[in-house]
Parts: structure tokens; C-alpha cells; sequence
């Protein structure tokens, strides 16, 4: 612990000492979260939808066969009930319901007034603006190619927001953009630490010393790790000062999954830096894998509007969990629970890449 101690304090001499890198820690969290929350857009696709089909009659059931080959909706389920329906929402199972009144048919041929009522997953509120632009498009033209006679029936559909009830895409894109800014300080802080004690030739007289590559790798870890939130809790307080977006959750568990998360991205950095011979060379590989883990995250596109071999591909990609809790903690207000899944999995990043990382690291190295 003594010998921790020691490293541990020189790696924070060495940030404090270098006033450029104490710049970028403070500004580029404004500059992130103040800009790319504006500039982000993207197209839907493959809309997650339940259907709740009270009238079960011949028009029911055609309109809902036309309204799922379109292309832009998914059957998730057709239940019985809009509570069991609500449920799948609830779960992330759902982005929409569509749920169809009892004489619907009977309103329709009668040339009255049918109503529909559609509740939105309004989290993402790109997602259920277009959702419910392409659904009602669909029902009406639906209606107008079946109209009998002169006068046209018509259908009211009453939207109903969930979690997002402003519609507001900066609400949507925060959270997504603070786990960028954490994965980016953590991940390239960490990979050009030890190519940068290889630089300056500091290496060699560490390599000399009796410490172990497991305390080695600790002293390398920890300061960015304890960067890293700092670096998040800066961006939570941006995101609350600029856009008053606060989680609806317990803030605790932001914490709980980013000091896994923080353990997994800076492994992955310090193992980087243990290949690489020059701080270009760590540079470039962390922006490598930086930027297929941000654009497979579901940051900016869902996962779901992703090729298929897309989709697996974000299975090892830690970007994907934490943005996926990020926006649930802060837009439902999942527990802990709730996030549990994702939480394990980060864990086993985490484990996984530090294991490799104090692997590859070699007294040699220097």
C-alpha cells in the first residue's frame, strides 16, 4: 500500500503539473454537452409496437396488416389488455401502443367519428414524433382507401408521451453524450499514461523498482477512474445548469455502473498503452475503437434500426450499457434492478479488460 501510495501521487503531480490537460478536463464538457446535443439527428426504423385490438373485426385486423408492412413498425405482441401492453413499455420491450376501441368497425362503415389511442415511449422524442407521424399516415390513408360514399369517415388519434412528456431531443441526447465524455477522458488519458513514461524515459527507472505489475497498473488506474467521475459529475451539473435535466432516478446507482465502467474503459486504455511505442500511436488506436463503439452505441441511431450483424456486434461494445442505463436512470427512473443486467456485464468488462491489461504490461516494456 505504501508503494501505491507513492505512484499514486506522482500520477496526480503529473496532471496537476500539466495545464493544458487540466483545460481540456474542464472545457470539453462544456463544449460537448453545450453543442452536440443540437447538432445530433437521425432516422427511425423498425419501431418497436404493441397492439391492443379491442374490436377484433376484419378492418381492425387489415389496418393493422398494413400498418406492419410499411416497414417502420415491429410487432413486439398483440395484448390482451392496454395494463399488459403498458408493461412491455415499461420494460423497453415497446416503443408504441396502438390500442383499438370496441365498434370500431361499426363507427367506420357508419361514417362516424373513430378514435384511437396511441401512448408513446417518449424517452427518445425523435423516436415517438416520427412513430406517431408514420402510424397516423398509414391509418389514414388506410381509411380514405376504404371511405364509403361521399362522406369520409374520420380518425381521431389521441398521443399520450411517456417519460418525455416536452418531446425534447436534448433530453434524449444528454445522457448518451455524458457517457461519451467520460468514455473519451477516461480512455485517452489512460492509453497515453505509460507511452508517455516510455517518452520521457521515466519507464525504465519505474521498471528497476520492486513494485509488481498488479501495483503498477493500480497507481496507472486509479488516478483516471477518480478523473472520470469527477469528469462526470462536471458533465451531470452542465446538463442540470444549461438544459435543468436531472435523473428521475436515484443518482447513486449513475455512480455504482460508472465506477465499473470507468474500470473497464480505463483497463482498455492502459492495455493500448502497453502496445504502443509513441503517444500518436496510443492516440490513434483509442480513436480507433473510440469511434466504432460510439457510432454501434445507440447513441445516435437505435440499435434496433441497425443490420442485424450490427446489432451483435453492440454486444461488446461497453458504450451500449451505459448509454442504454444513463437514459433510463434519468428519463424512467430505473433502479437498480432494473439496471441489473447491464451492470453485470459491465463487471465482466471491467474484469476481463484490467485482467488483460496487467497481462500485457512487461518491465520489459520500457
Amino acid at each position: 500500500m505504501k508503494k501505491l501510495k507513492y505512484l499514486l501521487k506522482k500520477e496526480f503531480l503529473q496532471v496537476f503539473r500539466n495545464k493544458f490537460l487540466l483545460r481540456l478536463i474542464l472545457f470539453m464538457p462544456v463544449m460537448q454537452l453545450a453543442i452536440l446535443p443540437w447538432a445530433a439527428t437521425f432516422d427511425q426504423r423498425d419501431i418497436l409496437l404493441s397492439i391492443v385490438d379491442n374490436d377484433k373485426s376484419s378492418i381492425s385486423t387489415k389496418m393493422t396488416d398494413k400498418i406492419l408492412s410499411s416497414g417502420f413498425f415491429k410487432l413486439t405482441d398483440y395484448s390482451p389488455t392496454y395494463e399488459q401492453a403498458l408493461s412491455s413499455i415499461e420494460q423497453g420491450k415497446s416503443d408504441l401502443i396502438l390500442e383499438i376501441p370496441r365498434d370500431f368497425e361499426k363507427n367506420i362503415i357508419n361514417n362516424s367519428e373513430g378514435g384511437l389511442m396511441l401512448s408513446l415511449d417518449a424517452v427518445n422524442g425523435q423516436k415517438a414524433g416520427l412513430g406517431l407521424s408514420y402510424i397516423s399516415q398509414i391509418i389514414n390513408s388506410y381509411i380514405s382507401d376504404m371511405a364509403v360514399g361521399t362522406n369520409q369517415p374520420t380518425v381521431e388519434i389521441k398521443p399520450y408521451y411517456r417519460y418525455n412528456t416536452k418531446m425534447r431531443y436534448q433530453d434524449y441526447m444528454v445522457p448518451g453524450i455524458l457517457v461519451v465524455l467520460v468514455s473519451m477522458m477516461g480512455g485517452m488519458l489512460s492509453s497515453l499514461n505509460i507511452v508517455r513514461e516510455k517518452e520521457i524515459g521515466t519507464m525504465e527507472q519505474i521498471n528497476v523498482t520492486p513494485v509488481s505489475k498488479l501495483t503498477f497498473i493500480l497507481g496507472k488506474l486509479i488516478p483516471f477512474w477518480i478523473i472520470g467521475l469527477v469528469i462526470l459529475s462536471l458533465g451531470m451539473f452542465i446538463a442540470w445548469l444549461i438544459y435543468g435535466l436531472f435523473p428521475i432516478g436515484h443518482i447513486i446507482n449513475i455512480y455504482i455502473f460508472a465506477f465499473f465502467y470507468l474500470l473497464a474503459f480505463t483497463g482498455l486504455g492502459l492495455m493500448i498503452s502497453n502496445f504502443a511505442r509513441t503517444q500518436q500511436q496510443a492516440m490513434f488506436m483509442i480513436l480507433f475503437f473510440l469511434i466504432i463503439f460510439i457510432l454501434i452505441s445507440g447513441l445516435f441511431t437505435p440499435i434496433t434500426s441497425m443490420p442485424e450483424w450490427a446489432q451483435k456486434v453492440t454486444y461488446i461494445n461497453p458504450l451500449r450499457y451505459f448509454v442504454e442505463v444513463m437514459r433510463l436512470i434519468y428519463m424512467k427512473g430505473s433502479g437498480l434492478t432494473d439496471i441489473l443486467p447491464d451492470l453485470l456485464k459491465i463487471i465482466g468488462f471491467a474484469v476481463a479488460l484490467n485482467i488483460l491489461a496487467i497481462a500485457s504490461y512487461r518491465k520489459t516494456n520500457g
